[in-house]
């Protein structure tokens, strides 16, 4: 490979360690090694809310190396999903793979920035396996291409709703002692909830200038980039960057600068602005209460120390995998009833999420929840109650009065689910005369409903509430979903309900509180049966056979064999109230009616958040109002509809499967 040398500047950047099959960082020197023993002290804009970031020191080394043209050629399937690029790691670990993703997303940003190179940019991971190795090499091209500042959090791990609050709140005048200005993006290194580890999934995903994910105009124009690329800008010759430099460490690379900054402060600082933790602090002492938070070796569970632990006084002993592995434990790090199996057995759970008989439901936790691998996802059980994503969303819509991030602002201006959820969000909506959008599965979607003030200068709808039927929930606080928001919620709507319980006599439940809301609106039965690993093809033959059957077929002469009835089948698409882009061929929906002439609906995607093959998403949903069949767990309630829908769209026939993977 012949290596040309740009006629530009020469910058000091960092190099990529050999790649190891080790799970260990690389070996890294000392930052003594780095900084020859210099140190100065930082000015400080604020007490730092860390533990670690107590250290009140900037080292800074300076560097050179030289900034180097190399040449490439496009590398097919480099499109970008509902949130970034995923793919097998050994993917990204091939020649030239993650050059040619960043070196193309660097100049999308620019040509999204009106030809100017970004002044700064945060780089962070989840911490799955080659996550350290790709930030040093991300870092070389973003300083060969003129990126002024570089920040990656210490020890490069933070969660993705974190990087969200660095980029909204860091302000051009400094925080704390890490760093100053303002982030025009973040690269996260992230595959979310999917495997990690050697022969499992790395991705890339970013977020632009107000925390948002990427929309699609972002992520097409990046993905039309990778079909034509030629060459990379990269550094020669630079040393690695330890990333557990004590936070405020500064590299000077040329004219870059590279700052180890605090993975917490900006994030636990956006968190205290939504929840009164002087109240969590005292209710999480009040007898009987107990909870168990699952990080699945995730990059949660280190900020749920921090929160929960830190910050609200709980026993360490409310916490369970909370140490960030690069494989996970060799777990599956998707809060969902199958994965989060521990926990749900340890809530006094079936698998199904129906209560065990054989377990006293006084033992058990209060409050159950966990996170998955970057930590925007959640699950939520009581003792001996599953909680579904859906259902959470509409609970903490109806109790946003327990919320001070909601109750301060006079409440709720707008909520919005992604079409797959269930209905309960719009219902509760409409009974408290919300606005309710329903959007296309990816968060990107609410980014501008989110925004419609801040980047349109439209309605604003904040304070807003939003979250998808993949156990992701969120707000306007940051742009992205978030896990321990969701659970900090949950937390708050409890300590509400138990505010006039006394000490020593039996708290309010998580169950209590959503059987209530039941009775009062319904009950939404809803689970998703998930096809993973499906042969792309027959993936795709299952969709064409059902939009040239039924939505563009005859459903009227459609016959079921129960008493339950097709009614008719669309193809879902939306059109942005904000900024009126269309997004077609978003899902596919038959909808049924049953025999107590209540609704129900059975919808059918495909996943885009998979490293290969294909998973064919099917959501279930059938509204009850007899509170005599609410405590029916809702496999069982769902499962004639089940029969029924997979039986018209022939699943098994085509796809070889007889049963799903997984069933959450």
């Amino acid at each position: 490979m012949k290596l040309t040398t740009a006629a530009l500047a020469i910058v000091a950047a960092l190099s990529l360690p050999s790649p190891t099959a080790a799970f260990a960082q690389p070996s890294i020197p000392s930052s003594k090694a780095f900084i020859n023993n210099k140190h100065v002290a930082l000015s400080r804009g604020g007490s730092s809310t860390s533990s670690t970031s107590s250290i009140a020191l900037q080292s800074t080394a300076t560097t050179s190396g030289e900034v180097i043209v190399v040449s490439t050629t496009p590398i097919p399937e480099m499109r970008p999903g509902t949130s970034g690029l995923r793919k097998k790691v050994e993917v990204w670990q091939g020649e030239h793979y993650v050059e040619n993703f960043i070196q193309c997303l660097i100049d999308t940003a620019v040509e999204k920035n009106g030809g100017k190179m970004l002044d700064t940019i945060i780089v962070a991971g989840d911490g799955r396996y080659h996550n350290s190795e790709a930030i040093q090499t991300i870092t070389q091209l973003l300083a060969a291409n003129g990126v002024n500042n570089i920040w990656i959090p210490r020890n490069g791990i933070m969660s993705t709703p974190a990087v969200s609050a660095v980029i909204r709140r860091r302000t051009a005048s400094g925080d704390g002692s890490d760093g100053q200005g303002v982030a025009q993006g973040g690269i996260v290194l992230t595959a979310s909830h999917n495997p990690g580890g050697p022969g499992e999934d790395f991705g890339i995903k970013y977020n632009e200038g107000l925390g948002q994910p990427a929309g699609e105009d972002f992520t097409e124009a990046l993905y039309e980039k990778t079909l034509s690329i030629s060459s990379y800008k990269t550094v020669s010759n630079s040393p690695v960057v330890d990333l557990s430099a004590p936070i405020g460490t500064v590299y000077k690379i040329g004219s870059s600068s590279v700052t180890i900054i605090d993975p917490f402060q900006n994030y636990l600082d956006t968190l205290k602005e939504c929840f009164d933790f002087n109240q969590l602090k005292e209710f999480g002492k009040k007898e009987g209460f107990k909870m168990l938070f699952d990080g699945m070796h995730g990059a949660g569970g280190i900020f749920a120390k921090r929160v929960l632990i830190d910050e609200l006084g709980l026993p360490e002993s409310s916490l369970m995998r909370c140490n960030p592995l690069p494989d996970f434990g060799k777990c599956h790090p998707d809060p969902n009833l199958t994965y989060a199996s521990e926990l749900v057995e340890k809530m006094g759970l079936l698998p199904d999420g129906s209560a065990t008989t054989s377990v006293d439901v006084a033992s058990l936790p209060t409050l159950g929840a966990a996170n998955d691998g970057d930590g925007d996802r959640n699950l939520v059980a009581g003792a001996g109650f599953f909680v579904t994503p859906s259902d959470s969303m509409a609970l903490i819509c109806d109790n946003w009065a327990s919320i001070p991030q909601f109750a301060s602002r006079g409440g709720l201006k707008g909520v919005a689910r992604s079409m797959p959820s269930s209905a309960a969000l719009d219902v509760v909506a409409s009974a408290r005369n919300i606005p309710c959008f329903i959007t296309p599965t990816g968060w990107k979607f609410f980014g501008n409903l989110m925004s419609s003030k801040e980047m349109f200068d439209g309605k604003d709808y904040t304070p807003f509430l939003c979250g998808e039927e993949s156990f992701g929930t969120g707000s306007d606080h940051v742009r992205e979903k978030d896990g321990l928001w969701a659970v900090l919620a949950w937390m708050s709507i409890l300590a509400k309900a138990n505010e006039s319980v006394e000490n020593g006599a039996t708290l309010v439940g998580v169950k209590e509180i959503v059987e209530k809301h039941w009775a009062t609106y319904g009950r939404h039965f809803y689970c998703r049966y998930d096809y993973e690993g499906v042969d792309s093809n027959d993936a795709n033959k299952v969709m064409e056979f059902i939009r040239e059957n039924y939505v563009n077929g005859d459903t009227a002469s459609i016959k079921t064999e129960s008493d339950i009835k097709l009614a008719d089948a669309i193809e879902f698409s939306y059109t942005d109230p904000v900024d009126g882009s269309k997004t077609s061929k978003q899902g596919l929906i038959l909808n049924f009616s049953l025999p107590s002439g209540d609704p129900a609906r059975v919808v059918f995607r495909l996943s885009g958040t998979g490293s290969s093959g294909a998973t064919i998403r099917m959501y279930l949903e059938q509204y009850e109002k007899d509170a005599s069949k609410h405590g029916m767990s809702a496999p069982v309630a769902l499962k004639e509809l089940a029969e029924e829908a997979l039986r018209l769209v022939k699943m098994e026939e085509t796809t070889g499967r007889d049963s799903p993977t997984v069933i959450t």
